[in-house]
C-alpha cells in the first residue's frame, strides 16, 4: 500500500493543517517508509510469540490497602491557614 499525495492532502486537511508542498511531499515520503517497515514486520513468523501487552513483565505496584492509624485532627490542622471547629476553612466558591 502506497500512500499519494493526495491522501496526505486530505489528512492535512482533517487536522485542519496548511502543508506546503515540501511537506507534503517529505510527509509522503515518510509515511510510506513507514509503511514498508511495516510490510517486512509482516513477514515475520510470530505464531509461536504469545501476545503480551507489553514487551517486559509487569506486576501491581499499588500495596495493599489496609487500616493504619491516621494523623490526630490537632496535627492534622496544625499548619491549617484558616480552620473553624476542627475543620479547614476555605473561600466560599459560587
Amino acid at each position: 500500500m502506497k500512500i499519494e499525495i493526495g491522501e496526505v492532502e486530505y489528512v492535512g486537511r482533517l487536522a485542519r493543517l496548511k502543508l506546503s508542498e515540501e511537506e507534503k511531499e517529505l510527509f509522503t515520503v515518510q509515511l510510506n517508509a513507514i509503511l514498508d517497515y511495516m510490510e517486512k514486520l509482516n513477514e515475520l513468523d510470530t505464531s509461536a510469540v504469545e501476545p503480551t501487552f507489553h514487551v517486559v513483565s509487569h506486576r501491581n505496584t499499588v500495596r495493599e490497602d489496609e487500616m493504619r492509624k491516621s494523623y490526630p485532627q490537632e496535627a492534622s490542622l496544625e499548619n491549617a491557614p484558616d480552620k473553624a471547629k476542627g475543620c479547614f476553612r476555605v473561600p466560599k466558591i459560587i
